[in-house]
């Protein structure tokens, strides 16, 4: 079984501020950099590979969104590890000694590329482990990382729910510079995804658009990333719960071969502030009320 001390303690980390400003929470899920002794040592592939799953730094970029009334969480355990943004049982049977209890879903495209709650590879396709892994042990670090997180998550979406009546969530995301086909298209320097049009009310994604290419970003949509797990399980904008997920280009903020902070790094920063402070803006009427708490 996992034993994990004090290695990850506390798993993840709310910033909550004094006074909300708005419903808005910043969620950076994919960031955590703690690497357990026990995954390094089962792990066939070195650190530096480990870490190309990493959103690197984008904790980072929205750390000081706090102090400006916003509330954020971010993940400190590494995404290779134990995947938040996933359903709770994504798990591939060919990782694993033993039978998976009947419940998991062993037939998602995420699971099949190995992109499971528990991965199998990391971002560029290269197998973590050296042998199988006992199935005792996912569990035991789906029931001690993943659910604490997703309830504290939820918590989180609540309270905003009971004080506004309604919230959005921005689940806070990097992207290589480079995709893996050569045949993808340059990737613009964000890339917003509302699950194409259904996890949040139409006006969110068009304030994102029009504030960060009025900051001299370029901007696409939906491809290739739509949004994940987080962004379909609590988008319900029917139920005045709005769920929006920003990829940011790592080119612009960070070198990403050597994993280091970029001159451009402080521009980003205070980019993403001016971005809270324009979703803070939208009027709340126009999002609908929250009429039931999230699942």
């Amino acid at each position: 079984m996992p034993q994990f001390d004090g290695e990850l303690s506390p798993p993840f980390e709310i910033l909550e501020p004094a006074e909300w400003r708005a419903p808005i929470i910043f969620n950076s899920p994919h960031s955590g950099s703690v690497y357990p002794r026990e995954f390094l040592e089962a792990s066939r592939i070195d650190l530096a590979a480990l870490r190309r799953s990493e959103d690197s730094f984008m904790d980072e970029l929205i750390a000081d969104l706090s102090e400006r009334g916003f509330p954020t969480i971010t993940v400190n355990f590494p995404r290779s590890y134990v995947d938040v943004n996933r359903e709770p049982y994504e798990l591939d049977p060919r990782m694993f000694a033993g039978r998976l209890p009947s419940f998991a879903n062993t037939r998602s495209m995420r699971v099949a590329g190995g992109l499971g709650t528990i991965p199998r590879v990391v971002g560029d396709g290269q197998e973590i482990y050296r042998e199988r892994l006992p199935v005792d042990d996912g569990l035991a670090r789906i029931e001690a990382l993943y659910k604490p997180y997703h309830r504290a998550l939820r918590r989180l979406i609540n309270k905003a729910h009971q004080r506004f009546g309604t919230v959005i969530l921005v689940d806070c995301h990097s992207m290589p510079s480079v995709g893996v086909s050569r045949d993808e298209p340059r990737r613009p320097d964000m890339v917003i995804g509302d699950r194409y049009g259904t996890s949040c009310a139409a006006l969110l994604p068009d304030m994102v658009e029009e504030t960060m290419t009025g900051l001299g970003y370029s901007v696409g949509r939906n491809k290739p990333y739509a949004g994940g797990f987080i962004t379909e399980h609590y988008g319900n904008p029917a139920s005045g719960l709005h769920t929006i997920q920003i990829e940011l280009n790592r080119a612009i903020y960070m070198d990403e071969r050597r994993r280091e902070r970029s001159a451009r790094f402080s521009q980003v920063t205070a980019d993403f502030a001016a971005l809270a402070d324009a979703l803070a803006a939208v009027p709340l009427g126009d999002l609908g009320a929250f009429q039931a708490a999230a699942e």
